[in-house]
C-alpha cells in the first residue's frame, strides 16, 4: 500500500496531547474544534481537528510546507500563537502536574508530550494522535481553560528524554486550541 502522506496512528496507551492555530479561526463546539496551523509568517499550513472522546483528546493533523523529517509535536500551555515572537507566547509544554518531559524518562511524560510528526520529502504530514492525558474542557487537564493552549510543531525531533522539552528546536508552526476571552 502506498500512502499519499506519512501517517501515524498512536495508541491511547502511548500518548498524551493536542493541536494548532489562532483564536479567531476556531470553528465548532467545545467537543470538537477545527483549527488553522500557521507558520512563523502567519501563513496557513493546514488544519488540525481536536475532538473530545471518552478515551481522551483525538488530534487529527494535516499540514504541508514543513521541512522533511521527524519534528517535535506538543501541546503547549497557552493559547497564543504570535509569529512575531516565534510562538514563545505559547509557553512551555502543557503539564498541570509535576511530571518530567519525555516518554523515555522516569516520572515522565508531560500531558502535552506527543510522538514526533513524520514529514515526507514533499513537506506534507498527516497524523492522528490520541492524547489520553488531557481533556478539552474541565479540570486541571483541560486545554480550554482561561489562558487556552496550543499545538506547536518544532524544527527537529523530540528525543523523548532531554529536559524540559526534548531538544526539539525552534517552534516553526502553531495552532491555538483555545484563547483567552477578550
Amino acid at each position: 500500500m502506498t500512502w499519499k502522506y506519512p501517517a501515524i496512528l498512536a495508541s491511547a496507551a502511548f500518548l498524551a496531547s493536542p493541536a494548532l492555530a489562532t483564536a479567531h479561526q476556531h470553528q465548532g463546539t467545545k467537543q470538537s474544534l477545527q483549527i488553522q496551523v500557521i507558520n512563523a509568517k502567519g501563513e496557513s499550513l493546514g488544519e488540525a481537528k481536536v475532538e473530545q472522546t471518552s478515551a481522551g483528546v483525538l488530534v487529527t493533523l494535516e499540514v504541508s510546507g514543513l521541512p522533511e523529517g521527524d519534528l517535535g509535536f506538543h501541546v503547549h500551555e497557552r493559547g497564543l500563537c504570535e509569529p512575531a515572537t516565534d510562538f514563545s507566547t505559547a509557553g512551555g509544554h502543557f503539564e498541570p502536574g509535576s511530571k518530567a518531559h519525555g516518554f523515555k524518562v522516569e516520572n515522565g511524560h508531560h500531558a502535552g508530550d506527543m510522538p514526533n510528526l513524520m514529514v515526507g520529502a514533499d513537506g506534507k504530514a498527516r497524523i492522528q494522535v490520541l492524547n489520553n492525558a488531557v481533556m478539552l474542557d474541565g479540570g486541571e487537564a483541560g486545554l480550554m481553560d482561561a489562558d487556552g493552549s496550543a499545538l506547536v510543531i518544532h524544527a527537529g525531533p523530540d528525543d523523548y528524554v532531554s529536559q524540559p522539552s526534548g531538544a526539539s528546536g525552534a517552534r516553526i508552526a502553531c495552532a491555538v486550541i483555545s484563547a483567552p476571552q477578550e
